[in-house]
């Protein structure tokens, strides 16, 4: 691969990678709820108890395939490795 082509290569592995997103307002907003998010993940769109009642309220906004995710009601740290790894 030419010097060239490994610059194409990372211009659009640089692309394609996503910048990581906060959470935190949203997990204090919507802790233990459903959300409906964009499909950009930058906004919620709806919420609710049952991730039923979360599509059904973003269908009514006029999103028809959103990102529906469950806010955990608390964040713990991961620290560790894959057990099955002997």
């Amino acid at each position: 691969m030419t010097s060239w082509q490994q610059s194409l290569y990372f211009l659009k592995l640089k692309r394609t990678m996503t910048k990581a997103l906060d959470f935190t307002k949203i997990i204090k907003k919507y802790k233990g709820k459903w959300i409906a998010l964009t499909e950009d993940e930058k906004k919620v769109i709806s919420s609710g108890k049952s991730a039923k009642e979360t599509l059904e309220k973003a269908k009514k906004e006029g999103l028809e395939n959103p990102i529906l995710f469950k806010v955990p009601i608390s964040v713990l740290p991961y620290i560790g490795g894959n057990s099955l790894v002997k």
